[in-house]
């Protein structure tokens, strides 16, 4: 059984495939000059990186998926990921990516605000597909910082490579919110799922064995990340996903409430919490009111 490769540093993934390491925490990798060419081998990444594919090349494994290196696409990979890569028979790379340490961003704006580059945990099937220009702005942002990689230190260079790295994951931001907006009817059927899953999810009992339904759960079931889920839901209905399951677990309170004599902590338990001051604090937030206030009002 192959071993999986631990990529610590930034010279972890250089030296593996023969690249030079101009600093220690940043790199631009231009996989069309490496020297050592392997064919299969699975990755646990320490470090961030992102990579344009140029040329179809072969496939990547992350998770249960499978996704083909295709022309124009972006993928990226977070620290704690496990990827493996099979390359086509005489294929030769053709990528361009950047990766950084956590450590550069340590003490900086990008360090603070690194989460809400959700796409970093999105599975390799929901990779970033690019247009031209798009392109050409991603290999300008790699340019910029490749530049200021070749300056001699001093004591501005930290803070002015953590802004360039900042500026392209900011224009990935972008080109996913387009990618998003240009697979609406995807998008719908999806949801559209969800809500059908959602609405299962009590009438089939799954609360008894599962408990409260969880943003993974409808993930699995419609066959996406959790990250590009929430965001797609988040793109489709301007609530996070958790919120729309909140939604419908106060719908069905309510009306548990008014239409049945149960005690709260019944319906707590049968909508699937294990404490019902739990179940008490979610229904004051929704709706203003505890379960018992709601009730008397309603009755």
């Amino acid at each position: 059984m192959e071993s999986v490769i631990n990529l610590n540093s930034i010279g972890d993934y250089n030296d593996f495939f023969g690249l030079e390491t101009r600093h220690p925490l940043v790199s631009i990798a231009d996989l069309s000059k490496c020297t050592n060419h392997p064919r299969h081998f699975t990755f646990n990444y320490g470090v961030y990186a992102l990579f344009l594919k140029q040329t179809q090349c072969g496939d990547l494994r992350y998770g249960k998926q499978t996704y083909d290196y295709q022309e124009g696409t972006v993928t990226s990979f977070a620290p704690g990921q496990v990827v493996e890569v099979t390359m086509n028979e005489n294929a030769r790379p053709s990528a361009v990516g950047l990766l950084f340490h956590p450590d550069i961003i340590h003490g900086t704006s990008l360090g603070a605000a690194i989460k809400q580059y959700t796409f970093f945990s999105y599975a390799s099937s929901e990779a970033l597909h690019l247009s031209e220009e798009e392109k050409m702005i991603f290999l300008d942002s790699l340019e910029k910082i490749r530049m200021e990689l070749e300056r001699p230190v001093d004591k501005h260079s930290k803070r002015l490579i953590s802004k360039n790295i900042e500026l392209l994951l900011d224009y990935c931001l972008r080109f996913y919110e387009r990618q998003f907006a240009t697979r609406t009817a995807a998008n719908k059927d999806i949801l559209a799922k969800f809500e059908n899953l959602l609405d299962n999810y009590y009438a089939d009992g799954k609360v008894k064995t599962e408990g409260l339904p969880t943003v993974r759960y409808f993930a699995d079931k419609v066959f996406l990340s959790p990250n590009y889920f929430g965001d797609l839901i988040k793109k489709e209905t301007s609530r996070t996903a958790q919120e729309y399951i909140q939604s419908k677990i106060i719908y069905l309170a309510e009306e548990m409430l008014a239409g049945t004599t149960k005690p709260v902590s019944a319906i707590a338990y049968e909508l699937g919490f294990q404490y019902s001051q739990h179940f008490n604090r979610l229904f004051k937030k929704s709706t203003g009111y505890t379960p018992g206030e709601y009730r008397k009002r309603r009755n």
